[in-house]
């Protein structure tokens, strides 16, 4: 679909101000995005989803934040994006922070709030693309810190489909979404340590047994004082 014409304006401003940043810290990059979460407001779902699918076009990390980040924080564009909206949206993810965005900002809200189906996390989690598999790990953060225990079953159904996985990115998302599991759930947290121990990675087993133990992923070590 062809962006709109106040689209396309809203976009070259948005990359102008950002170009214009010394650096590119959250804080100030979020700064401009109230700004145009505020202009923005009243805008249609459609128009918003569309703003932030022309701004991908632009394959830049920094982007893909700004336009996650514009959905989210619109009152209704995240409540109504569809099924196909999400996968144009994910079109492309290639890297950590491009995926957690992806899963943290939509598709793990967007699976609580039952727009993604379970079956949509299953096929991401069986994807050959590393960073499908990832986002399908990452989008239990959301379920689990809504803490019900419906949702539990499927944060566990999820990481059991990876237990296994040993690509290093995917890895780290599971030792993630275990780690936030057992915030609200360590009981459960620690049975699915004991029923998968013997094909989880050995990261994953020590950071979830730090969080369970000491409430942190890695303990901060005792430096002795000297006299």
């Amino acid at each position: 679909m062809k962006p709109s014409h106040e689209n396309v304006r809203l976009a070259k401003e948005i990359q102008s101000r950002l170009g214009q940043l010394a650096v590119h810290s959250t804080p100030l990059v979020r700064a401009i995005r109230k700004d145009y979460s505020r202009r923005i407001a009243d805008a249609t779902p459609e128009s918003v989803v569309g703003l932030a699918l022309h701004l991908l076009n632009q394959k830049s990390d920094l982007l893909r934040f700004f336009s996650y980040e514009l959905i989210s924080c619109h009152r209704t564009a995240l409540k109504q994006l569809t099924r196909d909206d999400l996968l144009k949206l994910g079109e492309g993810l290639n890297s950590w922070s491009s995926v957690d965005c992806f899963a943290m900002y939509l598709s793990g809200p967007l699976w609580a709030q039952g727009t993604v189906s379970d079956q949509m996390i299953v096929t991401w989690a069986r994807s050959k693309d590393l960073w499908w598999r990832r986002t399908a790990l990452v989008s239990t953060v959301a379920l689990s810190r809504r803490g019900n225990a419906g949702n539990l079953v499927k944060v566990s159904r999820a990481c059991a489909l990876l237990a296994a996985d040993k690509e290093d990115m995917v890895v780290k998302a599971l030792s993630w979404a275990l780690r936030e599991m057992a915030k609200k759930h360590p009981e459960e947290a620690r049975t699915f340590l004991e029923q998968h121990r013997h094909i989880l990675a050995a990261r994953v087993v020590r950071e979830v047994n730090n969080k369970l133990k000491t409430g942190l992923k890695t303990p901060r070590r005792h430096v002795p004082q000297s006299t």
